[in-house]
């Protein structure tokens, strides 16, 4: 079996390395709008640490880079960075990472009537029934995308 999506293991969240003064970026109180422009607030209302932001739960938490187009429609491109947790439970329409024969991919899960099915958020890419599948784990879920904007 092909698997449609190709992740690349970064590291864990309980690295030290994230977590000090230096790698925290400056908050503004200030919201931007997305509609009609408004004045901007001057000030900086505190400092933020994106890997406190983005990590819920440090040690069940990794980071993995995407490779492949399977789930353009879930806003997962190529190259982004995904953000997992492995504390979170796997239920129904969550986008989880998971190993099919050794091999890992990021996809829906879909829990139908007698069929559990990981889904692909691109229809060029076809589904796979793991329902009676043996060697299928499921490593954790998807809580962030982090991607450039072109």
């Amino acid at each position: 079996m092909k698997i449609s999506h190709r992740l690349e293991l970064i590291g864990m969240a309980n690295d030290t390395s994230f977590s000090t003064e230096k790698d925290c970026l400056p908050l503004y109180l200030a919201s931007v709008q997305a509609g009609f422009p408004s004045p901007a607030d001057d000030y900086i209302d505190k400092k933020i640490n994106l890997h406190e932001f983005l990590v819920r739960n440090k040690s069940a938490t990794f980071f993995l880079k995407a490779h492949g187009e399977s789930m353009l429609g879930a806003g997962i491109y190529d190259g982004d960075l995904l953000i997992v947790d492995r504390s979170i439970e796997a239920g129904h329409n969550k986008i989880v990472i998971a190993a099919i024969d050794g091999e890992l991919t990021v996809k829906r899960l879909l829990r139908r009537p007698h069929q559990v099915v990981l889904a692909p958020e691109n229809p060029d890419y076809p589904e796979f029934d793991i329902t009676h599948k043996e060697h299928v784990y499921i490593w954790g879920v998807v809580t962030y995308a982090i991607h450039k904007i072109q």
